[in-house]
């Protein structure tokens, strides 16, 4: 068991090793060449650029002004300048929400550890149990701290339970005006948006299949006779999975052809050249760059005879559709409602924005979706109790003397006081940690099995397994392990009478294995994010063998973004430690506040410097921190109830028999006051939303906005062609609006035509409607209407996927 001078130990350890991170980011942040790595955001949103040098070559890599050196720790104050509706207007509601559960747990935690430490501290020390127990049971100094201490059938139990509810009220009161807060930001943030093409579009899955009529005709058939008055047009859904991978496999080819063309571009003297065989390790050796076209231009061959065997065959039209509507108000009705008799058919949900769709599941049958999450959820449970071997090993590790009396032959290695230190104080949460890091590699994997369709529900369903694994296995697994290992040697040397009492003993004993943890993951582990350490090298590899134009400078940076599926559960863990140890051991809340004061700090820096969020969610996933804290609170409460049972406090214990079932009504009220502003759109919002539209603008265009907006990728012909390569007349006639570029490239994939790059855009007024599609190779003539104009342009016919040319 680790004793105050371990839990110094890991303190010096961690704290040593924080401030080395933040020292390392303060001096590598203001150097020039690093800008790109520690500053994306900025750049992203174009209001940044390249830091200018002084003096010679040396300064472009290297900052000289030593001024900014002795004002390299003013990040701490900037990251705070910066208002919440800033931050929403800069990098959004999901980013925002994020840093309000740190201030959250802060405020949760403030008032909680101050009381706990006046109050129940001194209650704990005055009885003295543990120093009159047997020798042979493990205890340490912060154990005579907890609520081990109190001897059995004390009166001073009933200081615990008032304590109990007073944090659990404190809880559910900042709980609350915290729901109210965060669903009044979402419905503002909706209603301050632009017309976004997610507002007017559902998802509709499990389309019922008629002979002698194509899943498209089906769809509109149904929307047309069932929403007369707000259907607009949709969007079929292509099963090419197949030619997404080819597609990336391409842009691999493209990344090696590129790199051996700069290769050789620095030293024209000698072509590069590789051999053929496995890895490049044996075979006929071979010129790269004729090797890599030769590869490339086979494949794009394949991906030509792929693309059109998907256009030409019904069945890869997949019994789903992007269906857009032409008012907010008529998709809500549509999203929100049964579609059919049927409930299994037309199976109608709010499409995710264009930018959160996951392509990949649209094309899952819903009799496979059913398959699917069943077989996961075995798999889950069979992974939350396969990890609890590696668990168990790891207590064993934070609990050296119990395990020296069931093994003393590892007595000699462990005897060194500064080894024993080491290994109790910093190396069980250093393991922890590092058995951690695959893991939520390993459940996002299973979650796209499950056939989730946004990349924002893939997260929050990758969190949610999470949560579950931590609970199980970081939490109750840490404590059942560790109390095996504990109390192993008294257990076969006493009654089994005594048992029940020492399980319940060892419980709050598991605190010094928590700190630990926290220090290491909340407080070194955060430092070590703000550091960025692994992108940096990244980026700087990159930018020396591969970066050729600005575009891959933007890619090389990689901002990357809040990584949902493992901060959310690792939050939710120190929620978790924090309420139930604030009754049984408060001394660890000290070292939970450190976390989440430090953590704002990182994290706001990060969200306003560094990350970019792949898509936006409007705060869809506050319910799931709200429903986890609660949970935390019932468990808390169960946990105190047994332990207390231990203790032979049979007139103190029934007085918290109701506090689970209060915390559980509150929780289904606020479930049914605020959570339908996350699952629900209020048609009265919809509707509000339209009347402001159509008061201050046409929406003469909105079918042109919706025709693109959930285009397969595999009608993204140009989407990343320089700009050079395409010219474009951009002098309309007077008194005319033209439409984006996109929608003039991207004809809708419901009449199946190629898309290709304009060459030549031109625009007349006419009131006709005209198709013409050629051939791969020809050049030929397109018509696309827009209102009362008609815009020509030449296109000489190819086939393009993501900048490159079939």
């Amino acid at each position: 068991m680790a004793t105050l001078s371990d839990i110094g130990v890991s303190a010096f350890i961690n704290i040593l090793g924080a401030f080395a991170f933040l020292l390392a980011f303060a001096l590598l942040r203001i150097q020039p060449i690093n800008d790109r790595v520690y500053f994306p955001k900025w750049y992203i949103t174009g209001k940044r650029s390249a830091p200018g040098h002084v003096g010679n070559f040396v300064g472009k890599f290297v900052n000289l002004n030593f001024k900014t050196y002795l004002t390299f720790l003013n990040w701490m104050p900037q990251a705070m300048k910066m208002s919440e509706s800033k931050i929403i207007e800069h990098a959004g509601l999901d980013s925002a929400v994020f840093l309000r559960i740190y201030t959250l747990g802060f405020k949760i935690f403030g008032p909680t550890a101050l009381v706990a430490l006046l109050v129940l501290i001194p209650v704990n020390v005055s009885d003295g149990t543990l120093f009159f127990l047997r020798k042979d049971l493990v205890v340490s100094d912060i154990d005579k701290l907890s609520i081990s201490n109190i001897k059995p059938k004390s009166w001073k139990f009933f200081v615990h339970i008032a304590m109990e509810y007073l944090f659990t009220f404190w809880t559910c009161f900042m709980l609350y005006k915290e729901y109210g807060r965060v669903a009044a930001m979402r419905l503002k943030f909706l209603a301050s948006q632009d017309r976004c093409a997610e507002q007017f579009t559902v998802l509709v899955r499990n389309v019922p299949h008629e002979s002698k009529r194509s899943i498209t005709d089906s769809v509109e058939n149904f929307f047309k006779k069932n929403h007369p008055d707000h259907y607009l047009c949709h969007q079929a859904v292509y099963n090419a999975n197949k030619f997404a991978k080819l597609v990336r496999k391409r842009a691999r080819l493209q990344n090696w052809l590129d790199y051996n063309q700069l290769k050789f571009e620095r030293n024209p003297e000698k072509r590069p050249t590789k051999k053929k065989g496995f890895l490049g390790l044996w075979g006929e050796k071979v010129d790269s760059i004729d090797y890599y076209k030769q590869q490339l231009k086979e494949l794009d061959r394949r991906l030509t005879m792929e693309r059109e065997g998907i256009l030409n065959n019904s069945k890869s039209i997949m019994p789903a559709a992007f269906v857009s509507f032409n008012s907010r108000c008529g998709a809500a009705v549509c999203a929100q409602t049964q579609q059919s008799k049927n409930p299994t058919l037309w199976l109608t949900n709010w499409a995710p924005e264009p930018r959160d769709v996951y392509w990949n599941n649209l094309s899952i049958s819903f009799f496979s979706l059913s398959l699917r999450k069943l077989l996961i959820s075995v798999a889950v449970f069979a992974l939350v109790f396969f990890y609890m071997i590696p668990i168990t090993f790891v207590q064993s590790l934070a609990n050296l003397e119990g395990l020296e009396k069931v093994a003393p032959f590892l007595r000699p290695l462990i005897e060194w006081k500064i080894i024993k230190s080491f290994l109790q104080g910093f190396l069980p949460g250093l393991a922890l940690k590092v058995f951690l890091l695959v893991l939520p590699a390993i459940l996002m994997f299973m979650s796209k099995i499950e056939g989730h369709v946004a990349l924002s529900v893939l997260e929050r369903r990758t969190a949610a397994k999470y949560y579950y694994f931590m609970l199980v296995n970081v939490f109750l697994g840490s404590i059942v392990a560790g109390t095996a290992f504990q109390q192993l040697h008294a257990f076969l040397h006493q009654s089994a009478t005594q048992i029940p009492r020492n399980i319940g003993v060892s419980i709050p004993m598991k605190a010094t294995f928590f700190i630990t943890y926290i220090m290491v993951d909340g407080w070194a582990g955060i430092a070590g994010e703000i550091l960025r350490l692994k992108p940096l090298v990244i980026f700087h590899l990159k930018n020396m063998f591969l970066v050729k134009t600005e575009r891959d400078m933007e890619k090389a940076m990689d901002p990357g973004g809040v990584d949902f599926p493992e901060t959310l559960p690792s939050l939710q863990l120190y929620f978790l430690l924090g309420i139930v140890y604030a009754v049984v051991t408060p001394i660890l809340l000290p070292f939970i506040l450190v976390f989440f004061a430090f953590a704002h700090l990182v994290y706001r820096h990060q969200v306003i410097n560094v990350y970019n969020q792949r898509y936006e969610s409007a705060a869809a996933f506050w319910p799931h921190v709200h429903a986890r804290i609660i949970a935390s609170l019932v468990i808390s409460q169960l946990l105190l109830m047994g332990l207390l049972s231990t203790k032979k406090a049979a007139k103190s214990t029934p007085f918290l028999v109701v506090l689970p079932l209060l915390t559980l009504a509150f929780h289904k009220y606020c479930k049914s006051r605020f959570e339908p502003a996350f699952r629900k759109y209020p048609v009265e919002e919809a509707m509000e939303k339209d009347l402001q539209d159509r008061s201050c603008e046409s929406d003469a265009n909105l079918k042109a906005y919706l025709a693109d907006a959930y285009l397969h990728p595999i009608f993204r012909s140009f989407e990343e062609v320089e700009l050079d390569e395409v010219k474009v007349d951009k002098k309309p006639p007077p008194n005319s609006s033209s439409p984006p570029l996109s929608e003039l490239s991207s004809p809708s994939p419901t009449h199946h035509h190629e898309e290709d790059e304009p060459s030549q855009v031109s625009q007349t007024s006419h009131d006709v409607q005209h198709y013409e599609v050629g051939q791969p190779g020809d050049l030929f003539h397109y018509e696309y209407e827009q209102t009362s104009h008609i815009y020509h342009y030449d296109v000489e016919s190819q086939y393009h996927h993501n900048g490159y040319h079939y």
